[in-house]
């Protein structure tokens, strides 16, 4: 609401200033009858709001590109979070800004393999998504683990450390094209930012060494 303030004001004095531009250059007479004949501000103080409500939308702009989170993933094969210790594909998220953020929403769609994109299962939580998976045979804790989020503070690192996502196993990734994850995460000033990413980018190249079991 405070960083809004500004916004609304200068569009309000916006309008002001139309309206007495306007009446600026009609007759006397004109101005003598209804409507013209309302003056809602001198232009002198008028142009003196104007500045200072410009200045507030500047000052707002900056300190919201100021305290702009730098959303990023990393992804790489390792174990400990899938049953039987094997080779997992570990996929975590990062701000690398330097204030915290608050993530308001976080959305999943698999694509299974030999599935058409365009009719993929629609955006849902992570309760959704696996119940999608499940049925095509995958197994929670063993081909695959995925966190909730909710309303969860994303803290500003300025470093490479992330925060887990999911992990998933060979298997998974042979039965799974495309795993879609929709984060959207609101700054200090109130201002929201989306990414979505495919967690199995990457997972099929044979530039990653897997661990051994």
């Amino acid at each position: 609401m405070l960083f809004t303030v500004p916004i609304v004001l200068l569009v309000l004095l916006t309008a002001v200033l139309g309206w007495e531009a306007v009446r600026a250059n009609m007759t006397a007479a004109a101005r003598a009858e209804w409507p013209w004949r309302l003056e809602l501000l001198d232009m002198e103080p008028l142009g003196s709001l104007l500045a200072v409500a410009v200045g507030a939308v500047l000052a707002r702009a900056q300190y919201a590109r100021t305290v702009r989170p730098a959303l990023g993933w990393r992804a790489h094969w390792t174990t400990g979070h899938l049953r039987g210790g094997i080779p997992e594909w570990q996929v975590g998220l990062l701000n690398g800004g330097s204030h915290t953020v608050v993530i308001e929403a976080y959305e999943c769609r698999a694509v299974l393999r030999g599935h058409d994109p365009q009719h993929a299962a629609p955006w849902t939580d992570v309760e959704g998504v696996a119940e999608v998976l499940t049925e095509a045979g995958l197994t929670v804790g063993e081909d695959f683990q995925l966190i909730t989020m909710g309303n969860f503070p994303l803290v500003g690192t300025g470093s490479y450390e992330t925060t887990m996502l999911g992990a998933f196993s060979q298997r998974f990734i042979d039965q799974v094209e495309a795993l879609h994850l929709k984060v959207r995460v609101v700054d200090v000033v109130g201002d929201s930012h989306e990414r979505i990413l495919d967690a199995l980018k990457g997972a099929r190249s044979t530039s990653y060494q897997r661990p051994t079991p």
